[in-house]
């Protein structure tokens, strides 16, 4: 009982706590970075629960990849920059009261369920796993891929038009400054 609290607690200071600073967090940029930890606290919960393909797989994908592209695309866009929102207390409430009500029924489902009758099953070896993503499922990895290359290069194509707003604000300075005596 006690080893199950200890894994609860450090459950909720490595994923629990980052969660919420990338909810509350004001600067974009910054809560990328708390995503990131997140992730990582995620991959440390797996490899306590005897999972180490599944903390790597964890690792690689979401924090190498994911927060990468995520931080890539924020930087690129600098859509981050000069932005300000204020989340009023109704706001916050619905909020809270949807992430409460989230919780209640992930719990209701965990404790309703009967782990008795389930068996251990042996895990699958790492050829095993290979022969799966790499011939099974080939097809559809070279179809997801192509479909992220698709959207890197629309989020490039994007990030690079210029915004209409500014260059006809600049347009209509330069004539009032040309009519002007």
């Amino acid at each position: 009982m006690s080893e199950e609290l200890g894994f609860g607690l450090l459950a909720l200071a490595l994923v629990g706590v980052p969660a919420v600073r990338v909810v509350t967090c004001r600067d974009l940029v910054r809560a990328i970075l708390w995503l990131a930890a997140t992730l990582l606290g995620t991959a440390v919960l797996y490899a306590l629960l005897h999972a180490p393909f599944l903390a790597g797989v964890q690792v690689l994908t979401y924090v190498g990849g994911v927060v990468t592209l995520m931080v890539f695309g924020v930087m690129v866009t600098r859509k981050h920059e000069a932005t300000a929102f204020t989340i009023d207390g109704a706001a916050r409430l619905r909020g809270a009261l949807a992430a409460l009500a989230f919780f209640v029924v992930v719990a209701v489902a965990i404790l309703r369920t009967d782990l008795s009758s389930l068996t251990p099953v042996e895990p699958p070896s790492t050829q095993e796993l290979a022969f799966s993503l790499l011939d099974r499922y080939l097809l559809a990895f070279e179809v997801a891929s192509v479909l992220l290359l698709a959207a890197i290069v629309s989020a490039v194509v994007l990030a690079r038009r210029r915004d209409p707003a500014p260059a006809a604000a600049q347009e209509a300075a330069t004539l009032r400054e040309g009519s002007t005596p």
